[in-house]
């Protein structure tokens, strides 16, 4: 394929330099043929055979079968010129040698090789000089400074007219295909590299071709039958690469099969509009999936917003570009049948409005929501100070609402800006909406409580991401929020998703520091001060451990005797913590080593005692029995003899 493609090329581009020169005219008749040869001078008396020409007047019969004879009239135009293409290519071949050769010029292959050929010993030096990396913006560069020596030499000789019009739609069509293939290796996968570019190289070739031979004097109908021929070629070519590829199922090649044809069907018939709008639809999702991965290609390092600003603005270029040839191709075709309906007409280019629209909805809403997922990324809060910490805490939870009301406000404007573009009238709409809303707010006042509720409660900076809360029965670690309800995860697992509006009172168990308080109760006779300095030791031993030294705003204290209870004295311990799951944990830890530490230092734990008091020896006598049957059991008798 890749040969058939480069002899296709070769063999229109070597035409003129091979064909036979004609024999010598007289000198008038050469200047005058040479003169009429002139692209301008062709345009100008055709400007002027139509200003002589009478306006016809218009049919009488219906639009479509005044369409459907056009179209019938052209094919067979076109079937009639077949054969007459190599005679055409001939004779436009021998005009365009003639016209270089008689000024004194070689032919024009020998020149258009030339041409390319100091192109490519420039852009063989640059290569050799250049020291970046390579990667496609200097692949792109590369083919710039391809074009530019080409560019200089073609604009500084005064080359013959008809010389002039084919060097130019040749080297403009080579420098399209050296950029659609550096373009090709960003985007298309190495194994399918090769049939892409025989596909761009036959398509930039079909083009050129057709532009060409308009310029150089070839009829009309010759033109249009190479360019039907070339259509064909195209579409096997595609047809050729769709079955080729082995990772798609059957049922997908056929329907891409069919929608090829009738693509190609619709082009055949001379319905434009139609054709590029099936082939818009066809090719652009992939060409956009492709886009976006080779604009990232061409700039690596791109992150965040400038990733966003590059895929989606390359995308969006692309949908631009083709839109616009949308609009050139409807202005083109003045006669055609949605052209004479002025309701088709607005309905078109609505369409094209509204997906402007959406482009620059979409655009600024991933930039948004670039920025948004940014700001939520977690990060190291170490060394952060109390207040940053808040803000950031503060963002994690407001954020995501935020986003989640950015893209209900922009879906709302971006559809009513839509049904704008289309010729429908939204002023209506949005009061009607507005009663609408009235009345869903009447019929559900518990969901609008939720929703004032849950504003109000975010207004109060109430509760947090992260934080643990408790309000009414509900407890657990604050997860996420929606517009109406917030979702909390019990510390043994379950998730409440509770309702802003029952909610009440809110108890924020994580916010800023907490203090952490319990008691122990130790035996009347304990040394409480012995205990307040083996208490002391024991903060001072957690304050230096590295798992819980940075959650302790204050160490472990023994504040005091808190009260006399019936078995013992009641001790009161504290410490204060930063805002952390770890605090239950710790307090655990605390209770271990201060049992630990009492029952190796002395301090008895206080027990529950009962006090039995008999007469005399008989009663003495019980009370020892009742003690050796419950020698085993708790709480443990003391007996004290009382005298009689």
């Amino acid at each position: 394929m890749k040969w058939l493609a480069l002899s296709l090329f070769l063999l229109l581009a070597a035409a003129p330099a091979y064909s036979q020169p004609a024999p010598p005219l007289p000198e008038k008749i050469e200047a005058l043929t040479t003169l009429l040869q002139d692209p301008e001078v062709q345009s100008w008396i055709k400007r002027a055979e139509d200003k002589s020409t009478p306006s016809p007047t218009p049919s009488s019969e219906p639009s479509i079968s005044t369409w459907e004879t056009a179209i019938r009239t052209r094919m067979d135009r076109i079937a009639a010129a077949i054969p007459r293409i190599p005679a055409e290519v001939l004779k436009a071949a021998k005009r365009v040698r003639e016209d270089a050769v008689s000024n004194g010029y070689a032919p024009v292959f020998l020149m258009f090789s030339g041409l390319i050929l100091v192109g490519m010993i420039v852009e063989r030096l640059y290569l050799r000089m250049r020291s970046h990396a390579d990667n496609g913006i200097y692949g792109l560069l590369s083919v710039f400074v391809f074009a530019v020596p080409l560019a200089i030499i073609f604009f500084a000789v005064h080359w013959p007219p008809l010389v002039r019009v084919s060097l130019l739609v040749y080297l403009i069509a080579f420098v399209g295909f050296r950029l659609a293939s550096a373009l090709v290796v960003l985007a298309v996968p190495r194994e399918g590299l090769i049939r892409a570019r025989i596909l761009v190289g036959a398509a930039v070739l079909a083009i050129a071709n057709s532009v060409a031979g308009s310029l150089i004097g070839i009829d009309q109908d010759v033109v249009d039958a190479l360019s039907y021929l070339s259509s064909i070629l195209l579409l096997a070519l595609l047809l050729e690469a769709v079955w080729s590829v082995r990772t798609r199922n059957l049922q997908r090649r056929f329907m891409l099969t069919v929608a090829m044809v009738v693509i190609w069907a619709l082009w055949c018939l001379g319905l434009k509009g139609l054709f590029w709008i099936g082939a818009f639809a066809l090719i652009l999702p992939a060409t956009l999936q492709s886009v976006g991965k080779a604009a990232l290609r061409l700039v690596p390092n791109a992150t965040g917003m400038r990733s966003v600003l590059i895929t989606r603005g390359a995308r969006a270029a692309i949908i631009v570009v083709a839109l616009a040839w949308l609009v050139f191709v409807w202005k083109m075709n003045p006669e055609g049948l949605a052209q004479r309906d002025p309701a088709l007409s607005a309905v078109f280019y609505g369409l094209l409005k509204s997906v402007a629209v959406v482009l620059v909805a979409d655009l600024l809403w991933h930039m948004a929501k670039c920025w948004i997922d940014g700001q939520l990324v977690t990060s190291d809060e170490t060394g952060l100070t109390p207040q940053e910490t808040s803000r950031r805490g503060r963002l994690r939870t407001l954020l995501p609402i935020l986003r989640n009301a950015l893209a209900a406000v922009g879906l709302t404007i971006t559809v009513l800006l839509v049904l704008a573009e289309l010729g429908v009238e939204i002023g209506p709409l949005i009061a009607g909406a507005g009663v609408f809303g009235v009345a869903i707010g009447f019929g559900s006042q518990t969901l609008v409580k939720d929703v004032i509720s849950g504003v109000f409660y975010m207004l109060d900076d109430a509760f947090r991401v992260g934080e643990y809360i408790q309000a009414k029965s509900y407890k657990g670690t604050v997860e996420g929020f929606s517009l109406r309800s917030v979702r909390l995860r019990h510390h043994r697992g379950p998730i409440f998703t509770v309702p802003f509006g029952e909610l009440g009172a809110v108890e924020n168990m994580s916010r800023d520091w907490g203090v952490v308080k319990f008691r122990i109760s130790v035996g009347f006779d304990a040394d409480v001060e012995k205990a307040r300095k083996l208490t002391k030791k024991i903060g001072a031993t957690m304050l230096e451990d590295p798992e819980f030294g940075p959650i302790f705003i204050e160490p472990l204290k023994m504040k005091g005797v808190e009260e006399f209870g019936d078995y013992g004295m009641v001790l009161s311990f504290g410490m204060t913590l930063k805002p952390s799951p770890m605090q239950s944990f710790i307090r655990r830890r605390a209770n271990l080593l201060l049992r630990e530490a009492f029952v190796s230092n002395g301090i008895q734990f206080a027990q529950p005692t009962v006090n039995v008091g008999g007469e005399g020896a008989a009663g003495n006598a019980s009370a020892a029995a009742l003690q050796a049957l419950n020698k085993n059991t708790q709480p443990a008798a003391t007996i004290d003899g009382n005298p009689p």
